[in-house]
């Protein structure tokens, strides 16, 4: 009985584990309903042209509308977004549920958007890239929601450790499940600004352009380190 349990708990726990371009979708939902309000909910183009805009993402996505399309129907089933059909509306939209599922207030969810769109980011960071969404007066507002986000349960955000000659910790969402952290860690250890085109899982060839894309990211990070440290000897 207590196995049966445990598979029960294991898969309710899995459910809502979500993938990089189900965040996506999510975060895009969540930011355009705070920053473009009357042109929320979104159509299905809108919220393709969201998720592969080229300014405030990281990385920078390309998703074609038949994926983002079969990402909505399984954000549907998992009750994170739900479809409206306006009056005299030609097409249909969608919005998020993501206050109602994780009871969050604008300002936690303002924080938790800025992680889902940027990665790894600290809370000087995301109070910047954040003013639109919300208008933090200080720093130790971020703070405050982010300790929100980490107590919560499960948690919805870990603080990180401290890199070298870093004196501000850095924070990362938990969406993807605790794995995560170590992606999103390599990540914000090495490059910002990279690039992920649809491919399958099981794609090989996917994973080796993913594999060539983190080398190329590690080799800008040791060419900028290297930069850094011949700059203090001028």
């Amino acid at each position: 009985m207590d196995e049966l349990l445990n598979r029960g708990a294991a898969a309710e726990k899995n459910s809502d584990v979500l993938d990089v371009f189900e965040i996506r979708v999510l975060a895009v939902l969540a930011e355009k309903e705070m920053l473009t309000p009357d042109n929320y909910p979104l159509s299905l183009n809108a919220l393709v042209n969201g998720c592969n805009q080229l300014s405030s993402r990281d990385p920078v996505m390309s998703i074609s509308e038949s994926t983002v399309q079969e990402i909505l129907q399984r954000l549907m089933q998992k009750k994170f977004v739900a479809e409206v059909r306006q009056a005299g509306a030609r097409v249909s939209k969608y919005e998020h549920r993501l206050r109602m599922v994780w009871l969050l207030e604008q300002d936690k969810l303002a924080i938790l958007t800025q992680l889902m769109l940027r990665g790894v980011q600290t809370a000087g960071e995301i109070r910047a890239r954040s003013a639109r969404q919300h208008d933090f007066s200080s720093i130790a507002d971020v703070e405050s929601g982010l300790q929100f986000l980490i107590d919560k349960y499960p948690p919805l955000v870990a603080c990180l450790p401290k890199a070298p000659g870093n004196k501000e910790s850095r924070y990362a969402h938990l969406l993807s499940g605790d794995d995560v952290l170590t992606l999103q860690e390599t990540a914000a250890g090495f490059v910002s600004g990279g690039v992920i085109i649809e491919s399958s899982r099981h794609d090989r060839i996917g994973q080796l352009e993913e594999e060539i894309l983190r080398l190329r990211r590690e080799v800008d990070w040791l060419s900028e380190q290297f930069e850094t440290f011949r700059r203090q000897f001028e």
